[in-house]
Order: C-alpha cells, then structure tokens, then sequence
C-alpha cells in the first residue's frame, strides 16, 4: 500500500486540479485581454482630441493599475483564506473577476457617458487585479493541500502551466476576432466579445468550483483549533523573512521569465530584426505551448529530483537556450520556431517556484505568505522589467538575453542554496523543504 504522502493522485486529484487549472487560465485571460485591445480600448474610452501619446500613456495607465491592485486584493484575500477557508476565497477571487470583465464588454464609452467612462474602466480594472492577486496563491495553495506530499511539485506545475494557458487563450481569441470581422466592426463592438467571453466563462467556472472540497490541510487545522491566532500576515513578516525573500526572488525569476521571454520578445522581434508580426506571433504561440509542457516537466522533476536539483538545471537550460535564441536569430532567422519553442520549454522551469512557496511557510500563514510575497515582488518586478529592459536597449540590441541570464544566474545561486539547506536538514525535516 502506498504511504498517503507518497501515493499517486487519484480521481478527487485530478478533479480539484482540473477545475482549478481551468479557473485559473479563464482568470489569466480575463486579466490579459485588456491588453490585446488596448489601443481600441484608448479610443472609445478617452476624448478624441487628446494626443495619441497621451491617450496610450492613459489606456496603459489603466492597465497598469490591475497590477498595482494586486498587492491589497491578494493580502486581504490571503488573510481570510487563512482564517476562514480556502475554498470560500477560492470561489470568491473568480467572481471577483468574472463581473468585472463582464462589465467591461457592457460599459458605454466616453461619447455616451463622458469622464465617467475612463473611470468605471479604471474601477473594473483594479477589481480585477485584486482578484488576480488572490487567485494565484490561492489557486497554488488549495491544490498543493489537497494532494499527496510527494505529488506537490506536478501539482504546482501543472496548475501554473494552466494559468499560463490563459494569455495563450487571450491571444488565440484576439487573432480569431480580427482575422473573422472587419477592422471597422471591431472597432465598434467586436472588442466587447472576449469581454463578454470572459465574464460568462468565468461565471461557469465559478459555479463549477462549487463542487471542490475544503482543503484537508485546512480542515485539520480547524479541528486541531491550529489556525493562526494573530494576524497571519503579521506572523509571517515577524517568524517568516528568510521565506518571503526567497519567494520574492523566485517571483522575480517567474516574472521575468514570462514578461521577457513570452510578451516583450514578440515586438523585440519585429524592431530589432524586422520579422513580420504574424510571423513573430505564430512563433510566440508556439513558445508558449513549450512553456506548458515545460511547467509540468519541472514540477515532475521536482518531485522525483527535488527543487534544488531542478531548479540548478532548469537555470542553466534557460541561460543557454534563451542565449543562443537571442543571439542567433537575427543571423539565422529560419531558426525562430524551434529556437523560440526551446526557449520557451526552458522558462517552464518556473513551474517550480508555487512547489518552494508552498513548502517554505507553515500551513496557518501558507496563503498570506506566498499571497504578501508573490503579489508585492510581481508588482515591483513585473512593472520594473519592461522598463529594465527597454533602458538597456540604448546600450544593446541583446538587452533581453543579457537580464535573462542575470536572472539565470540568481536562480541557480538559490537552487544551489536550497540543495545545501535540503541536505543540512535533519532527516524528519527533509519532507518539509523542497530541494
């Protein structure tokens, strides 16, 4: 008989991991829509009078502040989901997000209501960063609680490349809008339907995640009367630190990773080298594909060779593959679908990161650890990047390449730290840290 922490997932597994992957990926789409049809968005919602410059620095503006509402949304929700349940903070991010984005594909323009416009738009828009902020950890913790010790890391992959399949959704329904109706009739109403899409699914997913179960993890501390008696967040800025700044450095690694490789590599592409946007797009589509099957690699490896290991490997296969992408495609460019796909693969090695989070805090504070540390460093990191990287353009034209491999690096210093702590650990321990 299998011992309960190392035996195979089984049916119920499958199930809560299923819904919650497919809550998740509709959450990332709903988040990331935005900014496939930014641009339309910027000319029904602000005067047509303004300067273009401003009314993109205004649209981004808006799409900026979902990221900084991430923070608050997912401390408040990691809060309750600490002391009242998982579950309940579960169903409640979706819905969060769900009516948003419904509202978005409902919301008259600025011709109809005026100023007020922008500012319903800016409203929906920070309701759906602190949605966002809350499901992920959340979405990390409940599965990672509901399945065997040693199926963690598989878990974790899983669920994240599931997540990820969200801005794979939101670019294959921006290309089917555009490719199906006129330039004109997009500008008009077509922008609303993935909007619309996405609330109604949303509002799906939602109730099909009525059928999960509290966490078991949860549910014992509730019995045991474990829950955190003070302010879980509190607890873990005091008890916690060396936890959340190897969960903050870990979020910079997964920011980067799919900030540089995935999203800004696209238009790198067709400034730096002239490939055709449809060119360019199709090798991203493929990219991230890779990225999936790479988050469930690195989670299965976790398990098997622990995320110390995993992560040392998956470091150096970034730095090489992302290197050699960057490096080669502007002289061989009939090598984009298979470089850009390897360098792809190689950035699954962030499926890892929720497997560490998860093992680093104990579980009365799990949610509010990963939740204040994931939310804050993806705020800063993930907004700073772009800006990173676009400064270090002026410098040279392989900016990208060069902070991946600086992250590469920091990565491999924190597996190699991992490994030592796993191996310095006393043996009963050991099931505890990940690496």
């Amino acid at each position: 008989m299998d011992h309960p922490h190392s035996r195979r997932l089984n049916r119920q597994d499958y199930k809560t991991l299923s819904l919650a992957a497919l809550g998740g990926a509709l959450e990332f789409y709903d988040f990331i829509i935005f900014v496939f049809f930014a641009a339309l968005i910027g000319e029904r919602f602000f005067p047509a009078d303004i300067p273009e410059w401003l009314r993109q620095l205004q649209t981004f503006g808006i799409f900026a502040a979902g990221y900084l509402a991430r923070p608050l949304g997912g401390v408040i929700m990691a809060h309750f989901g600490d002391r009242v349940g998982r579950k309940k903070m579960f169903s409640l991010s979706i819905l969060l997000m769900a009516l948003p984005t419904l509202a978005i594909g409902l919301l008259p323009d600025y011709h109809a209501i005026g100023i007020a416009a922008p500012l319903l738009l800016l409203l929906m828009r920070m309701l759906q960063g602190a949605a966002i902020g809350g499901e992920v950890p959340g979405a990390w913790v409940f599965v990672a609680e509901h399945v065997p010790e040693k199926r963690i890391g598989i878990a974790c992959g899983t669920l994240t490349a599931g997540l990820t399949a969200g801005i794979l959704l939101g670019s294959l329904i921006a290309t089917l809008i555009n490719s199906l109706l006129s330039p004109e009739t997009v500008a008009a109403v077509g922008w609303r339907i993935p909007f619309l899409l996405g609330g109604a699914f949303g509002l799906l997913a939602m109730y099909l995640r009525r059928w999960l179960e509290e966490t078991p993890v949860f549910q014992q501390m509730q019995a045991r009367k474990a829950l955190s008696a003070t302010l879980p967040l509190g607890n873990v800025l005091q008890h916690h630190r060396r936890a959340v700044v190897v969960s903050m450095l870990l979020t910079w690694l997964l920011s980067a990773g799919i900030v540089v490789v995935i999203l800004m590599t696209p238009t790198w592409l067709q400034k730096q080298y002239g490939i055709a946007p449809a060119l360019s797009l199709q090798a991203n589509s493929i990219a991230t594909v890779m990225l999936l099957i790479g988050c469930i690699c690195a989670g299965q490896a976790a398990d098997r060779w622990g995320a110390g290991r995993t992560l040392i490997t998956g470091s150096l296969l970034l730095a090489v593959c992302s290197w050699l992408f960057y490096y080669r495609i502007g002289s061989h460019p009939e090598t984009l679908f298979f470089g850009y796909g390897l360098a792809g693969f190689s950035v699954g090695v962030v499926g890892i990161v929720p497997c560490i989070m998860v093992r680093s805090f104990p579980p009365a504070v799990r949610f509010s650890g990963i939740s204040f540390s994931y939310n804050i460093a993806y705020a800063v990191f993930g907004g700073l990047t772009p800006i990173c990287v676009t400064l270090l353009m002026a410098l040279t034209p392989l900016a990208p390449a060069y902070y991946v491999l600086a992250l590469c690096l920091m990565g491999l210093l924190l597996g190699l730290w991992l490994k030592r702590d796993s191996n310095s650990a006393p043996a009963a321990a050991r099931a505890d840290i990940c690496g």
